[in-house]
């Protein structure tokens, strides 16, 4: 085996890079030098083979050194073979470096190769046991789903920690702000208008006190001693104070809207500027003295304000969640209860507008001549109100007087009465504007009756002379159907085999009837539904009537 630098088989220096023929001719001599030498050298018989059966395979002959190798994949498999060297120019490639290892050890499985290799010189001297290799070591191994978890988490925590930092960052910064503009915003109120300040504080006290709710404002300290809303010191903050939430509902006149007023709901009705009388006329009804009635809409104020540069004029009532009696009876058919209770309750309304009540806090007596199912809104224990009074009249009986208002809309064509339709009512007669109302309410016991059952059998909801008229009908379709030719609504045959429904239907034609002075009075109209409801059997009466 070659050892020494100084050994003959040693291969020489590499020679500098030729730079002249003398350095050209100098490297010729050197290899033919080295060439002698290596052909006067000893050669030797080796194995050649891959351990560990070395019989089959035919030795190596006229080898200059021999040698024997273990290798260690990257996978930890290990490998031995035998081998020779002819050339004298490999002995340096294989012999130099016996051994090499790409680490000390090993921190995942899948490394860098080991391999080690003994040359020898003598025949068949690469036999026998072959060299080690150091033992693979794992330093600080972890399963690789802990590895895959962890980095996971950590780069979670990375992405989300400082986006949940900026977001907290970013609602306190909202909060500040928000807070400020409200005392900025108060403290322009107060400075603007000493009595804004005073309104908004006495509502402020008032909650102060107690858990307090909407009944609470309206039936207590804060009513204006009227019964009917709120002072109109507090009114002319009411817009300031309400977040509109949704529109429920559009008309000719504007647009309904639930709002949301110191945490209860609260309805909105925006009129167009355009139809300032009706909402006008409707504040003053609103406003009188004892109107305030459980089946009248509850009425919290009016207010003026402008949107967009748009002057809004909002009247600020009860919201009721179901709708108008209109919308009920398309969704759902009634029980006889349902039924009685839905047309007493809005008699009862209707008894409440029409009487005058007499003393120094008395209430004129109203005449609505707008009654439809429209204008008559469910609660949700089933009874009624009613509302929409923009086209109301009041009388008072000491001194005759009558105000009609200055409103130049008309009532709703379709429950219009014959005298209204051919223009032949005394408008000076206060009774001959309750009588109209009697005519409309007639044709709203008409629709609900319509709607309940008997026998489990009840008609699609049908608005008063659906097969008559068109859908929006003129003026003189109507006049000539119901003044001309003096009809009204059909009365389905099977009301005839049911006591009650039979009853409604008598009831019904005294309320339409064509000459009004035949028409019965709201409070005819209850006494008679009353002894309707206690004479059937599936009715038990919950109204205190």
């Amino acid at each position: 085996m070659l050892q020494e630098s100084d050994d003959p088989l040693d291969p020489p220096e590499p020679p500098e890079p030729p730079g002249s023929e003398t350095d050209q001719e100098h490297l010729r001599l050197l290899n033919a030098q080295t060439n002698l030498i290596l052909s006067s050298t000893k050669k030797y018989k080796c194995h050649s083979c891959e351990a560990p059966d070395c019989t089959t395979t035919a030795p190596c002959t006229s080898a200059l050194e021999c040698w024997k190798s273990r290798v260690r994949d990257s996978n930890g498999v290990e490998r031995l073979s035998r081998g020779c060297i002819t050339n004298a120019e490999q002995i340096p490639l294989y012999c130099s470096v016996q051994s090499y290892s790409s680490r000390s050890g090993h921190t995942k499985r899948h490394a860098d190769g080991q391999y080690a290799i003994d040359c020898c010189t003598g025949d068949f001297c690469n036999n026998g046991s072959f060299p080690d290799l150091p033992p693979i070591v794992y330093k600080g191994q972890v399963p690789p789903y802990l590895d895959s978890t962890s980095y996971i988490m950590k780069l979670t925590l990375a992405i989300l920690g400082p986006v949940l930092a900026l977001g907290l960052l970013g609602a306190l910064v909202l909060l500040l702000m928000r807070h400020t503009h409200r005392k900025r915003l108060m403290s322009a109120r107060n400075m603007a208008d000493p009595e804004t300040y005073y309104a908004s504080d006495d509502l402020l006290r008032v909650t102060a006190a107690g858990d307090s709710t909407l009944r609470e404002y309206l039936e207590h300290s804060l009513t204006s001693g009227s019964g009917s809303g709120l002072p109109l010191l507090i009114q002319r903050t009411l817009a300031k104070q309400i977040s509109l939430s949704e529109c429920i509902g559009k008309g000719r006149y504007g647009e309904v809207w639930r709002g949301v007023w110191h945490g209860e709901n609260v309805a909105v009705k925006i009129f167009f500027s355009r139809d300032e009388a009706s909402w006008s006329r409707e504040t003053e009804i609103y406003s009188t003295v004892l109107l305030r009635h459980e089946n009248i809409l509850g009425y919290i104020g009016s207010d003026m304000t402008s949107r967009n540069s748009c002057t809004q004029l909002w009247l600020i009532t009860h919201h009721h969640p179901l709708g108008s009696l209109y919308d009920h009876l398309n969704r759902t058919t009634l029980t006889h209860h349902q039924f009685m209770k839905i047309c007493l309750s809005a008699a009862n309304g209707l008894v409440h507008l029409h009487t005058e009540i007499f003393g120094t806090q008395g209430k004129p007596a109203i005449a609505h001549r707008d009654i439809k199912s429209k204008n008559i809104l469910m609660k949700l224990n089933g009874s009624c109100v009613i509302a929409d009074f923009g086209l109301a009249v009041t009388h008072v009986q000491a001194t005759g007087e009558m105000d009609v208002g200055a409103n130049p809309r008309v009532g709703t064509k379709r429950y219009m009465s014959p005298e209204v339709l051919d223009e032949t009512i005394n408008t000076e007669c206060f009774e001959s504007y309750r009588r109209t109302d009697i005519y409309s309410f007639g044709l709203v016991l008409w629709e609900v009756c319509r709607r309940t059952l008997s026998n489990g059998i009840a008609e699609d909801y049908k608005p008063p002379f659906y097969d008559l008229v068109p859908n929006d009908p003129s003026f003189e379709d109507m006049k000539k159907v119901v003044c001309i030719d003096q009809q009204r609504p059909s009365l389905p045959n099977r009301w005839a085999s049911n006591a009650t429904l039979s009853g409604m239907a008598k009831l019904m034609k005294e309320c339409w009837h064509h000459n009004p002075n035949v028409r019965l009075p709201a409070l005819r109209i209850k006494k008679t539904l009353v002894k309707l409801a206690s004479s059937d059997i599936h009715v038990h009466l919950d109204l205190d009537i």
